[in-house]
């Protein structure tokens, strides 16, 4: 069991080292992008929101 679990922490290290990590400008850049569709998607929502509750309010009253 120890093999094992010293094997696997070996092969995860060797896999990590073949990772090509982002920089810093690429995620910033990436998180950016995240914040506006985020907030535009919150907009588009409330708008709908804001849409669907106005007919029907009209159509209750």
């Amino acid at each position: 069991m120890t093999n094992k679990v010293i094997n696997y922490l070996q092969e995860t290290q060797q896999e990590l080292k073949k990772v090509t990590w982002p920089t810093w400008n690429e995620v910033w850049q990436a998180t950016v992008v995240v914040i506006i569709t985020t907030f535009l998607a919150t907009a588009f929502i409330a708008a709908v929101d804001f849409c669907i509750s106005s007919l029907l309010r009209m159509v209750v009253t």
